[in-house]
């Protein structure tokens, strides 16, 4: 008996996407913690010290948790506007998750060598250069869904695909931008890394 599946045969619902999706972000957010090692200290060394003398890790965690962090939220919402997937989108949000689970090696890096002078301007690059291509993989994935209206729930108002487009779309720019400034002064770039993390953690005003 043929049973006609319509759209189903090559759009299907995003729920594995999302639950696949979901795994990826916890366990990168998890990875981010072990990168952050105990201090040992010996005789009449200062735990204190040894503990304050980690901030490139703490900061590195903080900068990439809320990262991913947001990068989840505004995932979560837009799949709330995405109510289909195909092949292509698949794709896309795979080369999004590869960035994802990527970062907590950059945050490493970053930590390790953003005191040491030979050797801070390389490892400010990794760390732009991955935030770089996450956010040109995230817009990516948000432009090809809204040229496919198929994919998109037919409830949702071209207000908000506008609203959502003007959030997402400067994040390539903003990002890159902290590659050629990590030139003139590493700290500059991963101040304004640090400043997008937090200005994304704003809410998205619907339209």
């Amino acid at each position: 008996m043929h049973i006609d599946r319509g759209d189903t045969a090559h759009h299907d619902d995003t729920s594995r996407l999302e639950a696949f999706s979901d795994g990826v972000f916890a366990i990168a957010i998890t990875l981010l913690v072990l990168e952050i090692g105990v201090p040992h200290v010996a005789g009449d060394e200062s735990l204190t010290h040894a503990l304050l003398h980690l901030w490139p890790s703490y900061f590195g965690y903080a900068v990439s948790f809320i990262t991913i962090g947001v990068m989840w939220i505004n995932h979560h919402e837009m799949f709330k506007d995405i109510e289909r997937t195909d092949h292509t989108l698949s794709a896309l949000n795979l080369v999004l998750l590869l960035g994802i689970a990527f970062l907590p090696f950059p945050t490493a890096v970053v930590a390790q060598y953003m005191t040491n002078d030979a050797h801070r301007l390389e490892a400010t690059l990794t760390y732009s250069l991955t935030f770089t291509m996450i956010a040109l993989a995230f817009i990516a994935l948000w432009l090809y869904a809204i040229r496919h209206p198929d994919l998109l729930d037919e409830h949702v108002s071209q207000a908000r695909l506008r609203s959502r487009t003007r959030r997402y779309a400067p994040g390539t720019f903003l990002y890159g931008v902290t590659i050629p400034l990590a030139f003139i002064s590493p700290f500059i770039s991963l101040g304004l890394i640090a400043a997008y993390a937090l200005f994304y953690l704003l809410p998205l005003a619907d339209e």
